[in-house]
């Protein structure tokens, strides 16, 4: 178990993730979808209450930063003309159902259902980017997934008391970004494995 305070580096590659998303998105390169966005602040910022609620300290430093990304992003996409991508009705029912998620997280007196619930929520969130990273890689950047793996990992390696509610988030979001990855450089991956056998 490393040092609680490590997870303070989670702050600045949060940072760095967040700067070269935001500058992808000034330069037209990055076009996210403000449906997963919006809902992706929303879980991290009640997950984080719950996770206190059940004793998580520093630990809950990564799932903040979850959040505070995601509305950095919704904020800078909205102030700037044309820098988000078209919402279809796909991205609309992904959003109603991972907003009712969310509520039953909200309102599920059982801590570990809570969790489930915000998960939940949050996996239907990330649905609408899933599909466009899978069809449309190139309107997404990279690094900011890359530093959700990591500051997640370093948020799992600090945990004290291993219990459902205090570690299920962390795992959930490192599986999640390694998703949306996959979707993204799945042709390289296809490629390189293609060249290896050839």
């Amino acid at each position: 178990m490393l040092p609680e305070k490590i997870i303070y580096v989670t702050i600045l590659t949060s940072f760095v993730g967040i700067f070269f998303y935001l500058k992808d998105i000034f330069y037209g390169q990055t076009k996210p979808n403000l449906v997963s966005w919006f809902l992706w602040m929303l879980a991290p910022f009640i997950g984080v209450f719950f996770q206190i609620k059940a004793g998580a300290n520093l630990s809950a430093l990564p799932v903040f930063m979850a959040g505070f990304g995601p509305l950095l992003v919704i904020v800078f996409s909205l102030l700037k003309k044309n820098a988000y991508w078209k919402i279809d009705t796909f991205d609309i029912y992904c959003g109603i159902f991972a907003f009712l998620a969310l509520i039953f997280y909200v309102f599920t007196h059982n801590l570990g259902i809570s969790i489930f619930f915000a998960i939940l929520s949050d996996g239907l969130a990330a649905v609408p980017t899933l599909v466009k990273s899978w069809k449309f890689p190139e309107t997404e950047n990279s690094t900011i997934y890359l530093m959700g793996i990591f500051n997640n990992i370093l948020g799992l390696l600090i945990i004290k008391n291993w219990i459902f509610s205090v570690y299920s988030f962390g795992i959930y979001l490192i599986l999640i970004n390694l998703a949306i990855l996959f979707c993204m450089y799945r042709r390289n991956f296809f490629n390189f494995k293609r060249e290896i056998t050839s």
